[in-house]
Order: structure tokens, then C-alpha cells, then sequence
């Protein structure tokens, strides 16, 4: 059986450097890693950078196969006053805002950006989800009892 659980995400950086500065100045704080990978610890899982030509010839597909596929990262926070400002601080670091801080039609409130090299990102604020002591998200929110 397969845990319902994604360990790692890995993004194929074009550029590793510029990237990671952008990753840093959102305030992430990598952590030591040999290999030519530049990771980030999150709260129970590592989002990875790697070389795109080295993640291509890993899988053993030409990179152009990689391209953008129709993915969204999610960042979750706790209270709908700290998406825009968290939006503004994507955007001081290099984001492009594909999406203001908006609410939702479902009750939530959200915003996206696409990182430098275009992986995008949705800000968001679920009240019908409300987030862990730690910070970990589930569906349904935490009631206190996990």
C-alpha cells in the first residue's frame, strides 16, 4: 500500500542560483544537502531544487518533455489578513502575481504567483480548514484532537 503522503516535490530549476535567492527571500532556510540539490525543509515534506537537464536525464526523458504541466503549488495560512502581504513579499522577492488576494466564491480567500522561472503558486486562507499547531494542513482542518 502507498501512504497518502507526498514526501518530496522537486523543481527543475533552469536557473539553480537565481531560484534559490528567490526561495531564501521568502524567508525558507535551506538545509544541508550534498549532490548538487538545493532543498528546503517543510513541515513533513523537502521541496528539492534540481538542475532541469539533470532531472530530465534522471528520468531519462528529452527536458523539453518537462515543461509546465497544469500543477499548483499551495501555501496555507492561518488568517486571510496574511495573504496579500505574503503575496507582496513573493513579489519583492521576483514573483510575477498571476492573481491579487481575493476571496473566493466558496467562502476562502486567495491569491497566486508564478516563482521566476513560472512554477505557480496559490496563497490561501481556508477557513473550512483551519491549520495545525505546526502548521500542517489537512482537508478538513484540525479539531484539536489529532
Amino acid at each position: 500500500m502507498m501512504e497518502q503522503r507526498i514526501s518530496l516535490i522537486t523543481l527543475g530549476a533552469k536557473d539553480m542560483d537565481r531560484l534559490a535567492r528567490f526561495y531564501d527571500a521568502l524567508g525558507w532556510q535551506r538545509t544541508p544537502s550534498p549532490d548538487g540539490v538545493i532543498a528546503y525543509d517543510l513541515i513533513s515534506q523537502t521541496l528539492g531544487l534540481f538542475p532541469l537537464d539533470k532531472l530530465a536525464e534522471d528520468i531519462g526523458i528529452d527536458p523539453a518533455h518537462l515543461g509546465h504541466g497544469a500543477l499548483t503549488l499551495a501555501h496555507n495560512l492561518r488568517e486571510k489578513s496574511q495573504v496579500a502581504p505574503l503575496l507582496a513579499r513573493a513579489k519583492a522577492a521576483g514573483a510575477t502575481i498571476l492573481k491579487p488576494a481575493s476571496d473566493v466564491f466558496w467562502g476562502g480567500h486567495h491569491g497566486y504567483f508564478a516563482d521566476p522561472e513560472g512554477h505557480i503558486w496559490e496563497i490561501a486562507h481556508n477557513p473550512f480548514s483551519p491549520l495545525a499547531d505546526n502548521g500542517a494542513f489537512r482537508w478538513n482542518g484540525y479539531d484539536g484532537a489529532d
